[in-house]
């Protein structure tokens, strides 16, 4: 799977045994101290990724901009308001599961989660979805048995927490957010 031409849309393996998990299951119920019912992930993962025009029309609405293309993304997910998680080719030349996964959420918000997919697998693996790690300011460790076997049989670089994952992708990529929101009109 290597990206040198930035069309590789392949979808990864790994990727599809997440999209194989029941995000909405009741064993990802949580019950807050209200007794209010939520659930842990608010991710909704593809078997596929969306059309490049998909791709390019989601991003041109959600910039503003109609000159912004998304050719750069490769959208595997969302969450329930519309958010999108999505593999972004910053490194060109570089393998798909090389490159990090980012999220744009429904309101304008965005993140990087993880800089490559070994690293959003553990991510997932530590508890966390790709909303909830890209916006969060902490994260601690909620490991879920299921996503750490599928970590496990695909990440490629060894077990790390959520919080380290993010804080080092954060850093690698500063001006993620900067940038999408320059391209706003």
């Amino acid at each position: 799977m290597d990206d040198t031409t930035g069309t590789d849309r392949s979808f990864p393996e790994a990727l599809a045994e997440v999209a194989g998990v029941d995000f909405y299951d009741d064993r990802y119920l949580t019950v807050d101290e209200d007794g209010d019912e939520d659930h842990r992930f608010d991710f909704e993962p593809n078997p596929y990724f969306e059309t490049a025009e998909w791709t390019t029309g989601m991003f041109r609405s959600w910039t503003g901009n109609k000159e912004a293309d998304g050719d750069a993304y490769l959208v595997f997910g969302q969450d329930g308001a519309g958010g999108r998680a999505m593999i972004w080719r910053a490194r060109p030349g570089r393998p798909l599961a090389d490159q990090p996964v980012v999220f744009l959420g429904s309101e304008g918000e965005c993140g990087v989660v993880a800089g490559s997919l070994s690293g959003f697998l553990w991510v997932l693996a530590d508890g966390y979805g790709p909303m909830e790690a890209a916006l969060a300011s902490a994260l601690e460790s909620e490991p879920d048995e299921q996503l750490t076997r599928i970590a496990e049989r695909h990440a490629t670089t060894p077990r790390r927490t959520a919080q380290e994952i993010v804080t080092g992708a954060r850093a690698e990529f500063p001006t993620f957010e900067e940038d999408i929101h320059a391209l706003c009109r």
